[in-house]
């Protein structure tokens, strides 16, 4: 199913949090693929009308109804900025994983018309074991419908305490994991080496305020650890793409994790417009602009 129409003349603004709130307060409501079937319907489709309002090419991709959206008439292979906008049964999902929509969103709108080598993507079903991502891994990526040169996956980046002992690491006896919950952590492994450099060297420059640290993985040790393989990078990693998770480590700092409690007041905006911010500024500085002449209606 596609949705396209003329672009909108959308302006090249930063982020900023009244944005990020204004699309939470519109899309962090219960929206299960199943439990809430008929509003993550609604969500989708409203997902995909901002997109093409933004100006994308957009479709609804396979039986989960990813949203999938890129400039249009520019070529790939893409970059991925994905993240899943489902939630658990009956809960907002503010943090889970309505940040990470918001941010998408927010960078999907200051990128617009700048005529980048970008495929946005809004997975649905991740909830239920990554069957959204899974399903365009394998009829997108893995049948070359889709070229990706790399992808950065948003799961749960809103959730930030100052807080003493607020951070507990995801793998045990893991060294050198913080113990207070205030930085944006990014999980790859050794082919994501390059991706990692860029995002890290990216931050220092641009966004200082935003502490980030990196955990690669090597020699397939990942395959024995299932905490490391739960958001939409997964399928993407299976299907050989170089691909990045952006989190806040969920339930690792996160109390209000698949909770009832896990609602917008409970999210740092500050902390989510600074990494909007860096993703822009990691996507402009790897991706190369097509050229007019390349461009086509």
């Amino acid at each position: 199913m596609w949705i396209s129409k003329q672009p909108a003349s959308v302006p090249a603004t930063p982020t900023d949090a009244a944005e990020l709130r204004e699309y939470l307060g519109r899309f962090a409501v219960p929206r299960h693929f199943h439990a809430q079937s008929q509003q993550n319907t609604r969500i989708g489709d409203a997902i995909a009308r901002l997109l093409s309002d933004f100006g994308y090419e957009v479709w609804l991709q396979g039986r989960y109804r990813n949203v999938l959206a890129r400039p249009r008439g520019v070529a790939g292979p893409y970059f991925l900025i994905g993240a899943h906008f489902d939630s658990v049964p009956g809960t907002q999902g503010a943090d889970d994983n309505g940040s990470g929509l918001a941010v998408l969103l927010a960078v999907a709108r200051a990128l617009a018309g700048k005529n980048l080598p970008i495929l946005i993507a809004a997975f649905n079903s991740e909830e239920d074991g990554l069957l959204g991502s899974a399903d365009f891994a394998a009829n997108c990526v893995c049948t070359g419908q889709l070229a990706l040169q790399g992808a950065h996956i948003l799961e749960m980046v809103g959730y930030c305490s100052r807080k003493r002992d607020s951070q507990r690491s995801p793998i045990p006896y893991l060294p050198g994991v913080p113990t207070v919950g205030d930085f944006l952590g990014l999980l790859g492994r050794g082919p994501e080496s390059a991706l990692l450099r860029t995002v890290l060297k990216t931050a220092a420059a641009s966004t200082p305020e935003l502490s980030v640290i990196g955990l690669r993985t090597f020699f397939g040790i990942d395959k024995l650890l299932p905490v490391l393989h739960r958001s939409d990078h997964s399928p993407l990693w299976a299907a050989g793409v170089p691909a990045l998770m952006w989190t806040d480590t969920a339930e690792f700092r996160n109390p209000n994790y698949h909770q009832g409690s896990d609602q917008i007041k409970t999210l740092d905006f500050s902390f989510m417009q600074s990494i909007s911010t860096l993703l822009q500024n990691v996507v402009t500085a790897t991706c190369t602009p097509a050229s007019p002449s390349a461009i086509h209606a």
